[in-house]
């Protein structure tokens, strides 16, 4: 009797060789395509653009496309006339800010990236000028940068304290200042320590005449506060503050530290004026 054929016999070896090549197909077509590498191009290899009358035009839209990749080549763009040809730029500065802020807040990493070293141009460029804005664009995007200084992604968090850094150098302190303390009440003690940090640095430029238009109560208190704050670089940065304070109130006083003392005293309760009096004692 002859035998009904077998179904489910296994292919011979050219057909499974054939089978398996197509499977290994079917899973790379099935793969999302890699992402492109993007180049992080230091200001100092950004050329001029060749036609910049006819390309400003269309900046603020580009930096808005839906293309990230495309919005990367724009925010380059973007660092271009701010290096080269600034005055063509400055009409439009508000609404690029805040399409550089919006890209900040973007999860692709390299889009971040670059939307933070687009601010660091900015700022070298402008400085002052970017705290004439009329809708909130600055405020935006120091709350971004304090926020992205504070995360995880080690790359983007070093490419945010190089921003607030260049913020601090190319910015008068006292209204950076002003814009600055809030953020030492925020709940998140990361963000705390990043502002502290940055305070620090512009008081570390300021005068006596310039911490006393500021507030010198009001700055020795945020600094009494930050001295207990729970991470480290708050504190440290607090210290730094405190000392600045310290050197331009008494640079003109023959009993230093008594006047610092007696200035403490009067300014703060007992044991915070004690903790500002045990940092300057040393000096």
């Amino acid at each position: 009797m002859a035998q009904k054929p077998i179904d489910n016999a296994l292919p011979l070896p050219q057909e499974a060789s054939i089978l398996g090549v197509n499977e290994e197909n079917k899973t790379a077509a099935s793969l999302p395509p890699a992402d492109p590498i993007i180049d992080y191009i230091s200001s100092g290899n950004l050329e001029p653009i060749s036609d910049p009358e006819s390309k400003i035009h269309g900046l603020v839209e580009e930096l808005d496309s839906k293309d990230w990749t495309k919005v990367c080549e724009s925010l380059n763009d973007a660092r271009r006339f701010a290096l080269h040809h600034s005055l063509l730029l400055f009409p439009i500065l508000e609404k690029v800010v805040l399409v550089v802020v919006k890209a900040m807040k973007n999860p692709r990493s390299a889009l971040c990236k670059t939307s933070i070293m687009a601010s660091s141009d900015i700022f070298k460029v402008f400085g002052d000028q970017l705290l004439d804005s009329t809708n909130n664009a600055f405020d935006n995007l120091l709350l971004q940068l304090l926020l992205k200084a504070s995360q995880d992604k080690r790359f983007v968090c070093e490419e945010a304290d190089r921003a607030l850094n260049a913020m601090v150098k190319s910015m008068t302190p006292l209204p950076l200042l002003n814009k600055l303390w809030p953020y030492v009440s925020h709940s998140n003690p990361r963000v705390r320590a990043k502002a502290a940090i940055t305070i620090s640095n512009s008081v570390s430029k300021m005068g006596l005449e310039g911490m006393n238009e500021f507030g010198l109560v009001l700055l020795v208190q945020m600094a009494a506060d930050l001295l207990n704050d729970r991470l480290p670089e708050a504190r440290e940065a607090a210290r730094n503050i405190v000392t600045c304070i310290y050197e331009a109130y008494t640079r003109n006083e023959e009993q230093k530290q008594e006047s610092w003392q007696n200035f403490c005293q009067s300014s703060l309760p007992p044991i915070h004026a004690l903790s500002m009096v045990k940092i300057t004692s040393s000096q």
